[in-house]
């Protein structure tokens, strides 16, 4: 069985064997997922949406054939939702049957492991290997500060507490990667205990080699024509600028369409696979469709 010394032997490894999987990392990226893996130690990737955050920790998981068990944060999310909750039907179940055959169930009967629920945390914790999981809290900013320091025992130490049953410490520590879009700042405490990587907007040339690894069947023209109008539409003052996963759906779309080129009047048609407010449509389109799929 290999481990993952093996599978991720350096940061030029990582970077090939990522590359073999179908993501396309610079050498950044690669250094940062090899350390996270070898020390390991948490990572934070930010970026804009949509640059491919969440499908490195998807890659690196791939890499290593073992389980990518994910955690999407929004607000509010508590320890119910990410780490364990009791199965209130089963004990209520165990104690009427209890009830039925004269017995009686002592607290300590009704909060034991096989009652418990395991969410994305405890999961990851609890992974046997023999490699890592990757665990993927995805969008981390959109927590509240409440939720990151409850990480911060599992980022810190590969362990989890629940108060009935005591300190769960993993025995093979999970990859921990978090995401953040960037909509609030993340406490300085967390990013302590991470290493940590921003994924900028990759350029014309990387986005092209991007959309024909995803979208193989798309002609280098066409690919590199999408990645040039992306990166012209970014120049805007939109609301939302559109990244790589915009310009691999826009792809997408105009084979759906069988659309072999980008030009004004495909750009009226299809733009809406890329820009998702109205001010942004209006904002792309005063400019002139022609600018957007050839710069003219």
């Amino acid at each position: 069985m290999s481990t993952v010394a093996d599978l991720l032997p350096s940061p030029g490894g990582v970077k090939a064997a990522l590359d073999e999987v179908g993501y396309l990392a610079d050498d950044g990226l690669s250094t940062a997922l090899f350390c996270a893996a070898r020390l390991p130690q948490p990572l934070l990737l930010e970026g804009e949406a949509g640059v491919g955050k969440t499908e490195a920790a998807k890659a690196l998981a791939s890499v290593l054939d073992t389980p990518l068990i994910r955690l999407q944060c929004y607000e509010g999310i508590d320890a119910a939702e990410a780490l364990y909750e009791w199965n209130f039907p089963r004990q209520l179940l165990a104690i009427k049957l209890s009830e039925a055959a004269g017995g009686h169930l002592a607290e300590h009967d009704l909060f034991r492991r096989d009652y418990l629920l395991a969410r994305p945390l405890l999961q990851a914790v609890e992974h046997a290997g023999p490699r890592p999981a990757v665990l993927l809290i995805d969008e981390i900013d959109r927590a509240d500060d409440e939720f990151e320091a409850f990480l911060f025992e599992l980022l810190g130490e590969s362990a989890v507490t629940i108060p009935e049953l005591g300190t769960v410490h993993a025995v093979v520590p999970p990859v921990a990667i978090l995401t953040s879009n960037r909509t609030r700042d993340l406490h300085d405490a967390l990013k302590r205990r991470c290493i940590y990587h921003w994924i900028d907007y990759p350029d014309v040339a990387r986005t092209t080699a991007i959309i024909r690894r995803r979208v193989p069947a798309t002609t280098e023209q066409l690919a590199s024509s999408i990645a040039s109008a992306i990166v012209r539409l970014r120049s805007l003052d939109v609301q939302k600028a559109p990244g790589v996963a915009e310009a691999i759906n826009w792809v997408l779309a105009l084979d759906l369409l069988g659309l072999p080129r980008l030009d004004a009047a495909t750009v009226e048609s299809t733009i809406g696979s890329v820009l998702k407010y109205r001010d942004d449509l209006d904002l792309a389109l005063e400019r002139g469709a022609e600018w957007v799929a050839t710069g003219a």
